[in-house]
């Protein structure tokens, strides 16, 4: 299992508007392909004006191909166009989870 974190700048004041678009444009779509999201949070202290949502995939195979599917989308692309304005930087991160050895009495 893999989570992908997508951490979206914003510029100030844009998370609302944002959030707004995401929930009329990009949500449904969004989750249609990639599955439910693990979650969605904002930066409270630190880099400001931030949204940061986590994926959860099997594999990058298939992120791979649910991501192509996401692209293909024609809603999903409105959604993008939407918001392109409000972006200041995008930034990702696959994390690998961490399989600990069993301990041994």
């Amino acid at each position: 299992m893999i989570l992908e974190e997508r951490r979206y700048t914003l510029v100030p004041g844009g998370i609302s508007q944002y959030i707004a678009q995401y929930g009329a444009l990009g949500r449904e779509s969004q989750e249609r392909h990639l599955g439910k999201m693990v979650g969605c949070f904002q930066s409270e202290v630190g880099e400001l004006n931030q949204l940061i949502f986590l994926w959860r995939y099997e594999s990058m195979a298939d992120r791979e191909t649910r991501r192509a599917a996401l692209m293909a989308d024609a809603r999903f692309a409105e959604f993008r166009k939407s918001v392109r304005a409000l972006l200041v930087q995008q930034k990702n991160c696959i994390l690998n989870a961490v399989v600990f050895p069993e301990a041994t009495p």
